[in-house]
């Protein structure tokens, strides 16, 4: 009788001691030891939030909904703005801004529209480990779309830039749904900027706000030089770990479910999780904007926080009451812009005169910064990790060359879509699943491996 209230006593100090642990995690906690962003590199998001929300609207020339100062837009400059009727449920509805002020072409990218049918489909396109792209995993509805948003609108980018001076800017930003869309439209036209006019990559960016869990861990990490993701604060998406279809299924009862994932995690080892080549995460650089503090009332000044984490990358979820409304795209803009406004005076009061030099040394840090966290992932056996070193390299992709891809690739590569085929036989325009498919090559049992790794074989 004694030992079994001994063990019943455990297990009831085990149980407390969790629930402590989890009550008291917050937000704040998952950045805590990353250092402050400064104000040139976060300067795009607030406008870009903006450009984000512009979307919703009908008539850029009468809107409806502005945030509070307005879009600050020109509308005169929107060269394109796409609706659900033009979709037809392949992508999100997005609008091509050429802003001249910022030297800049803007895709912008709505998030999820809980009433549109189209984007659940999108969302429930995928199983876990379904879709195997450029030596990992990415999210294979989220890949189709983008896809499908290059065949149509590549020729419509690739003139932009050519016609003004190919200096400007190509920046993919989305919300949400739409982060995980511009998020893989980068990485293709990063590897590809040739079928653009021959855009580099110094000049490809992408804005994950609230950003989905949409690649694999190396992949997050390897592009994290062009990709930028920007949370605020306990947003629940870019910490769960659940499949996107699974949490969209659940997204009536999200409450429910967050607890029962945080609850299944917490008995996962963070080592099985980084080894776990499938599992997916939030893309690319993290910006957190801290707002709220443990046992403290109200809101503080924002911080924003940046790093390229790969252990802890966000992996806690965050039992709060703020978890979904910290995934909206109005507060996110709100909050980006009192940040924005913090960091531009705490710049005017350390320099009065800005240094020539700042912003050459600040690329050199995150530079910087992207290699060790290159170097990190190879270190935790992150799979398909990819050195530094250019040898390291060539050698990782023969490493891989016992990865396959699944029979669904191959039906997302071939398969032919009324629009671009007929685009292809009747003009010299870009096939973008021809593109994709060049990262891919066929062996001897049907099976698709990356075509260098298949080179590697012979």
């Amino acid at each position: 009788m004694s030992v079994t209230c001994g063990v019943e006593c455990v297990v009831v100090l085990g149980c407390m001691r969790w629930v402590w642990k989890r009550c008291t995690y917050i937000g704040n906690d998952d950045s805590a030891t990353w250092q402050s962003a400064n104000y040139e590199e976060f300067e795009p998001v607030p406008r870009l939030c903006r450009t984000i929300l512009a979307v919703y609207e009908d008539d850029l020339h009468d809107p409806k909904f502005p945030p509070e100062g307005g879009y600050r837009l020109n509308p005169d400059w929107a060269v394109k703005k796409v609706a659900y009727q033009e979709t037809l449920g392949n992508a999100p509805p997005y609008l091509i801004y050429l802003d001249h002020e910022h030297h800049e072409i803007v895709v912008a990218i709505r998030g999820l529209n809980l009433v549109k049918e189209s984007d659940y489909k999108v969302l429930m396109d995928n199983k876990l480990g379904k879709q195997m792209f450029d030596g990992g995993y990415v999210h294979h509805g989220l890949l189709k779309a983008a896809i499908w948003m290059l065949n149509k609108e590549s020729e419509t980018l690739k003139r932009l830039w050519v016609e003004n001076g190919k200096s400007y800017k190509l920046i993919f930003a989305g919300h949400s749904l739409g982060s995980g869309v511009a998020s893989l439209l980068t990485i293709i036209v990063a590897n590809h900027g040739d079928r653009l006019g021959g855009i580099p990559r110094s000049l490809i960016s992408c804005y994950a706000v609230a950003p989905a869990r949409c690649m694999s861990l190396n992949l997050a990490v390897k592009y994290a030089d062009v990709i930028h993701s920007v949370v605020l604060q306990d947003d629940f998406l870019p910490r769960t770990p659940t499949p996107l279809e699974d949490i969209f299924k659940s997204v009536f009862c999200l409450p429910c479910l967050l607890f029962m994932v945080c609850l299944r995690d917490t008995f996962i080892p963070e080592g099985r999780k980084l080894r776990d080549p499938r599992r997916l995460y939030a893309p690319g650089r993290m910006y957190h904007i801290v707002e709220r503090r443990f046992c403290r009332c109200g809101r503080f000044p924002p911080d924003v926080r940046t790093a390229i984490p790969v252990d802890g990358r966000f992996e806690h979820i965050v039992l709060s009451c703020n978890a979904t409304s910290d995934h909206g795209i109005i507060w996110i803009q709100r909050e980006s812009e009192k940040a924005l406004a913090r960091l531009k005076e705490v710049s005017a009061e350390t320099t009065t005169t800005p240094p020539p030099a700042q912003k050459i040394e600040r690329q050199h840090t995150l530079e910087k910064e992207h290699k060790k966290a290159l170097e990190r992932a190879v270190t935790l056996n992150i799979p398909h990790a990819v050195p530094t070193d250019a040898d390291d390299q060539e050698s990782s992709v023969h490493v891989h060359k016992e990865e396959e891809s699944t029979t669904e690739a191959a039906s997302l590569i071939e398969g032919e879509d009324a629009s671009t085929s007929t685009g292809h036989s009747t003009d010299a325009r870009t096939n973008w699943n021809e593109v994709v498919e060049k990262l891919f090559a066929k062996d001897e049992t049907g099976n698709l491996r990356l075509k260098k790794e298949a080179s590697g074989t012979e």
